[in-house]
């Protein structure tokens, strides 16, 4: 890594609340990098460009053509940069936007908040679980703010949500059913690996995972179906409704984990994580069936919380709370069946035990407000709706789901002490060593 962090970072680090607030209120408008500048990147650019106190002042890609994409969306004012340390070392940059792959997101993140700037990082948080926490402690030594890119959780009917079930509307919640279905078959093929194109720096697109030949699955886009880079769909899409899960159930992690599947369908390309995935939750007190399909189009997303009173499903688009009936006790045997000495079935019409509701959401409010919040935190230096810790319990639950796929077993998980209890081939899992230079600089941190 070149160079340290400056005395003014340090000073910037350790400060409290009001003095970065004076700091933040000489400059009209909060300067802003992003690095990487993907799908993902583009739509960040353009929500945080609608917010009249943002300037996006920089950008960082390791491809060119992306460099001068995000740069011309940017605007004429933003700096370019190949090296995202380069643009740490921008003492004017007050926040960055961590938008590349998976792999990347831990130590970027760590790196920014080491530098003295507040992070907006997306989901999935971390590769593997004990990266999250080195995410919290840096978070917290240096005084960051850190929101990830669940934005779920700032969507206002998402949050109606959460009060309904938390005042009890459906009664206690024993069970949630989340199902994530798409269909991408028939794959992307196994194209040969080569020489990677020039205008990437693909030596700085690995960084810290695994040093393997170029592919062109092995980057850009396509880097989420393979393990060196990500955890696949379980991180991917569990991050988001695991999410409102925890937080709907103030609950920080499992007790069990089972999960079952493999590469099932996509059998004739070159990814290795689960298209086909079953994971079973055990929290205190309730329970969390997640399916995962990548190769059945036709029932798309699932997500309803199950409760003694009836069910509430829940999207992106909106939710509806749909009570159960209540049951006459004598009733609850099959009117076919009628064993002899059975008391008569009731002839009262059955009445739910709560009305229906039904609300409407929208995917851009989410996202937008999501982004206001994180800037609002900047300034006032309150922890955000989805804090760096939030999102660390969260994709360590998703973690949890991918191993206890690759041990073959169930898994018990202590909370607390952050710990798969009993069980030595499952618990190596929970770290990944870095890759060389990349293992020094963590180390240099003493996280």
């Amino acid at each position: 890594m070149q160079g340290s962090p400056s005395s003014r970072r340090t000073f910037l680090g350790a400060m409290g609340a009001a003095s970065y607030q004076r700091i933040l209120g000489a400059n009209d408008r909060l300067q802003i990098g992003i690095i990487g500048y993907g799908l993902i990147g583009a739509y960040h650019v353009e929500t945080f460009k609608r917010q009249k106190d943002v300037e996006m002042a920089a950008v960082s890609d390791v491809y060119q053509p992306r460099l001068e994409a995000g740069l011309a969306a940017c605007g004429s004012r933003a700096k370019g940069y190949k090296d995202f340390r380069h643009m740490l070392d921008n003492k004017d940059i007050q926040g960055v936007i961590v938008a590349t792959p998976d792999h990347w997101h831990a130590l970027q993140t760590i790196l920014a908040c080491a530098a003295g700037k507040d992070v907006y990082v997306e989901k999935p948080l971390t590769l593997f679980v004990r990266e999250g926490r080195w995410m919290v402690t840096a978070a917290r030594r240096w005084r960051r703010v850190v929101q990830v890119g669940t934005q779920q959780r700032s969507g206002l009917h998402f949050q109606e949500a959460r009060k309904l079930l938390r005042q009890g509307v459906i009664g206690k919640i024993h069970s949630v059913r989340i199902s994530a279905y798409r269909n991408i078959m028939p794959g992307f093929g196994a194209p040969p690996d080569s020489a990677p194109p020039p205008e990437l720096d693909y030596e700085l697109w690995l960084g810290p995972a695994p040093k393997r030949p170029y592919n062109p699955h092995r980057a850009l886009y396509h880097f989420r179906w393979f393990q060196d880079y990500s955890g696949g769909q379980m991180t991917n899409l569990g991050s988001h409704d695991l999410d409102i899960v925890h937080w709907v159930m103030d609950v920080k992690g499992p007790l069990k984990v089972a999960s079952l599947g493999g590469r099932l369908a996509l059998t004739d390309d070159n990814g290795d994580t689960p298209d086909t995935q079953d994971a079973i939750f055990e929290y205190p007190g309730f329970s969390v069936a997640f399916s995962i399909r990548e190769a059945c189009g036709g029932f798309r997303e699932t997500f309803a919380f199950c409760g003694t009173k009836g069910a509430l499903g829940l999207s992106r688009n909106g939710f509806e709370v749909r009570p159960d009936m209540k049951v006459h006790p004598p009733n609850l045997i099959p009117e076919w069946s009628n064993p002899p000495g059975h008391p008569p079935r009731s002839k009262a019409e059955p009445v739910p035990w709560t009305e229906p509701i039904k609300r409407q959401g929208s995917t851009d409010e989410q996202m937008e407000l999501h982004v206001r919040n994180f800037l609002d935190c900047m300034k006032s230096r309150q922890r955000p709706i989805a804090d760096v810790e939030d999102g660390h319990y969260t994709t360590a639950a998703c973690h949890l789901a991918n191993i206890a796929l690759k041990v073959g077993r169930l898994i018990r998980w202590d909370a607390d002490k952050e710990e798969i209890v009993g069980d030595r081939e499952a618990s190596a899992l929970l770290e990944r060593p870095y890759r060389k230079p990349w293992d020094e600089v963590l180390r240099s941190l003493n996280l």
